[in-house]
């Protein structure tokens, strides 16, 4: 089925095709047919906010096409973006579990399909299924192990090149382009959203791009930027190691 965004709706995770190759979504025909009778399948325009920052949890929203931006904000009103989630994870998990307000703001980049499921039968859900305890015990394992590292890479840099170059390294190896000879990048963000995930201003990125153009390891063709020099990238990630 066709939504008003221009994507097709998959309406049922018995019959989705890419359920297979995701933590969650793979589960046990039982423990699926289960989760199939809870959920609530949605589209949500580019924009679209899934929950804010200190709401309490109404459920889980497990991200099935597009993707969301996780973000939160300091008392003096300076928001970090912590995370970009990619279809197969699980928004609002620790949250619906605990019963503590979301941690984070989360707000589609693009045009997204999420399966809602209220807090209540996601927790009985999780009651009368093992298997499914165990998903999510991976997940919340992995979305852990993801923290660190991004902290690690991020947080320990000592300057804004450093922590840009490590970022658009990283976004490469999750697109699968990190073994091309020039890998290309769709930059979904503004320079003010990469200042947001890196701890910097806006005019901070937007030199630094104009600097990494200017010594050609970068090449912009539109939205797309294309890294023509990996190496050289590469030694600016790791000045300080």
């Amino acid at each position: 089925m066709l939504s008003p965004y221009g994507m097709e709706i998959v309406e049922s995770c018995i019959t989705c095709k890419l359920r297979t190759d995701r933590i969650f979504c793979d589960l046990p025909a039982s423990a699926l047919q289960a989760f199939e009778n809870i959920k609530y399948a949605a589209a949500y325009p580019e924009g679209a906010v899934l929950f804010v920052e200190g709401q309490i949890p109404r459920g889980i929203f497990v991200l099935c096409k597009g993707s969301v931006k996780l973000s939160i904000n300091s008392p003096s009103g300076r928001t970090v973006i912590v995370k970009l989630a990619e279809p197969g994870e699980v928004l609002g998990l620790s949250a619906t579990i605990s019963g503590k307000p979301y941690e984070v703001t989360a707000e589609t980049l693009d045009p997204c399909q999420v399966n809602f499921v209220k807090r209540d039968d996601f927790l009985h859900f999780l009651k009368d299924d093992v298997e499914a305890c165990f998903k999510v015990a991976e997940q919340l394992s992995e979305k852990y192990h993801n923290a660190c590292k991004e902290a690690g890479a991020l947080g320990l840099s000592h300057s804004a090149a450093e922590k840009l170059a490590k970022l658009l390294l990283e976004w490469s190896l999750k697109n699968g382009e990190a073994a091309k000879p020039e890998p290309r990048l769709k930059l979904r963000l503004t320079h003010e959203e990469i200042a947001q995930m890196i701890g910097t201003s806006r005019e901070t990125v937007t030199r630094l791009f104009a600097e990494l153009k200017k010594r050609q390891i970068l090449h912009a063709k539109g939205s797309t930027m294309v890294i023509r020099n990996t190496a050289a990238l590469r030694e600016i990630a790791n000045h300080n190691n």
